[in-house]
């Protein structure tokens, strides 16, 4: 064990540290070292029967921090396009590798399984593009968030059905034969009763429970103590899940995790156990490349090819698609798609699933694998071509048109917006929790506002709400002059995207020359930057909140104590 541990752990350490030196996600240098130390390459073979155990203790972890972190109140807000848009997108991107799979004349169960592993994406790589590119906090990185948590959900149900539904799509135990319509409908029916039953004492029983047993622990005033707590929910739970209830051990570490991440300690929970789902996750991903034969790249490039394009094109092509239908910018939907074109650990989860059951093939399983590295170092490239993609579709107008909907009837602000609103008036472009503080400060002293905004959900609850309103994206010229930049008085910039400020900007000043701008920025480059050409005044959230913490404290100073008067 000590043997595989520290070569898992030692090798992943460099190969990860050499990844994101070539500025690739460091998941690329996981699998890799899993590879090297696996039984399909020459050299060193680690115990894979023993990294196996191990990476369940990852998938275990992995699965209660998905949950820890799962927000219903991000997905409420986003749901109108991320629940359908997911969901569709997961049936176009399953019945694309299914049809593949009939292709090479694989089961029907197979192509199932192998279609839904290639429909969902890794959370890990997904959050770290999005924070890399500073685009967590922006409308469009709530989109891709509530998208993958949605992909998330109806993975996990895939994981609770696929074992009663495993011989029914030819699977399973092949000496019993195929069961009747009524024993599959027994067996699902029962399996889903204890699903719910194990829910039911999760949100009930266990919602009280957990959050009073951490607090006991906290008040010992022992982080070690607190750490152990934590894991031990986590590990527990997602046991007893499994010898009690039957489900699975991700269900249980997930539901663990969402009751959990409901209490006052959720953020220490999160902060504590952090490092060891950290270790464990890397173990699982080397072990998961332990089962990776390159040879395969080799003996089936073409199959290789048809995966990685159903990822990246496929895929990609269908939630670019799916967003513009639901009349989001172009710039939301190559954000969107971009984020969606790789796959991660619920793919690598549910194909070690389909072999345990006999319905994906080996070769299935190495075509997933194969297709997961390709994706993720790809990933960034992607990522990096949004703005030039971007750039291109719009200098062609009659393309840009029609991605861009102009008969939207949100693009346009209604005309029973009085013109006395329209004047002297104060843009603001995004209305997140910067911009609603702003707006909301503003409204209150009588000064006329109006939002630019992509998220439409917002912007229909703005309007009914009386205030003037335009979905869009503000880079978009349009957008700003539908917004009546050119009457404005000043424009305020609150999203964290510096590249698009620069464009807002250029376009307010070419309407209105005079026109003040006010811009957010994330870091001291960007502000130096700004600065710089003259772009007005910016803001930086780090600098902000210094100065009126300093504020605080030399206001306090100031004032004479309590112990100085006597």
């Amino acid at each position: 064990m000590i043997t595989t541990v520290a070569a898992a752990l030692g090798l992943a350490l460099v190969l990860g540290f050499a990844a994101t030196r070539l500025r690739l996600p460091a998941l690329v240098g996981y699998l890799v070292a899993g590879i090297m130390i696996g039984p399909a390459t020459p050299g060193f073979v680690a115990d894979v029967h023993l990294s196996g155990q191990l990476a369940e203790i990852g998938v275990m972890l992995l699965m209660f921090g998905v949950g820890l972190h799962f927000s219903l109140d991000d997905l409420m807000s986003v749901r109108r396009i991320a629940l359908p848009g997911a969901i569709a997108q997961i049936v176009a991107a399953t019945a694309m590798g299914a049809g593949v799979a009939w292709f090479w004349g694989w089961s029907l169960g197979a192509g199932i399984v192998f279609g839904l592993s290639l429909s969902v994406a890794s959370t890990v790589v997904l959050l770290r593009a999005l924070e890399g590119r500073g685009l967590l906090d922006t409308i469009n990185g709530s989109i891709a968030v509530g998208w993958l948590v949605v992909e998330d959900l109806v993975m996990v149900l895939v994981l609770v059905l696929l074992p009663p539904l495993a011989g029914w799509l030819g699977g399973g135990d092949t000496t019993t034969g195929t069961p009747s319509g009524i024993d599959l409908l027994t067996t699902f029916g029962f399996t889903l009763g204890k699903v719910a039953v194990f829910a039911l004492l999760m949100f009930v029983v266990g919602a009280r429970v957990l959050p009073w047993i951490l607090w006991q622990v906290a008040r010992t005033g022992s982080r070690e103590l607190f750490t152990l707590c934590v894991i031990a929910v986590a590990v527990g739970i997602a046991y007893a899940a499994a010898a009690v209830f039957g489900v699975s051990f991700a269900l249980g570490a997930f539901l663990a995790g969402m009751v959990v991440g409901k209490s006052a300690l959720s953020h220490r929970a999160a902060t504590e156990s952090l490092p060891l789902q950290d270790a464990f996750s890397v173990l699982f991903f080397v072990s998961v490349g332990m089962l990776f034969d390159p040879a395969m790249l080799i003996k089936e490039p073409l199959h290789v090819l048809g995966v990685v394009a159903i990822i990246m094109l496929g895929k990609t092509l269908a939630a670019f698609l799916l967003v513009l239908a639901f009349r989001y910018p172009l710039n939301t939907a190559l954000t969107v798609s971009a984020s969606l074109a790789q796959i991660g650990e619920f793919s690598f989860i549910l194909a070690g699933l389909g072999v345990s059951l006999n319905l994906l093939p080996l070769e299935g399983q190495n075509l997933i694998l194969a297709g997961a590295l390709i994706s993720i170092a790809l990933n960034p490239l992607l990522f990096a071509a949004i703005e030039p993609v971007q750039t291109w579709i719009r200098s062609r107008s009659t393309l840009a048109r029609a991605f861009e909907r102009p008969d939207d009837p949100l693009a346009e602000l209604p005309m029973s917006v009085e013109s006395h609103r329209l004047t002297d008036h104060v843009l603001i472009v995004g209305y997140g929790r910067v911009g609603r503080r702003i707006g909301e400060s503003l409204l209150g002293k009588g000064v006329p506002v109006v939002i630019a905004e992509q998220n439409r959900e917002l912007v229909e609850s703005l309007r009914r709400s009386g205030v003037p309103a335009v979905a869009g994206d503000a880079a978009d010229p349009a957008v700003l002059i539908q917004a009546h930049v050119a009457r404005a008085r000043m424009l305020i910039i609150a999203i964290p995207d510096a590249i698009a400020a620069r464009s807002m900007i250029d376009t307010a000043r070419m309407l209105k020359r005079d026109i003040e701008t006010v811009t957010r920025v994330h870091s001291e480059e960007e502000e130096a930057g700004f600065l710089k050409d003259r772009l007005g005044p910016v803001f930086m959230g780090e600098h902000e909140l210094a100065l009126s913490m300093t504020r605080h404290a030399l206001d306090q100073l100031q004032t004479p104590s309590p112990q100085t008067n006597h």
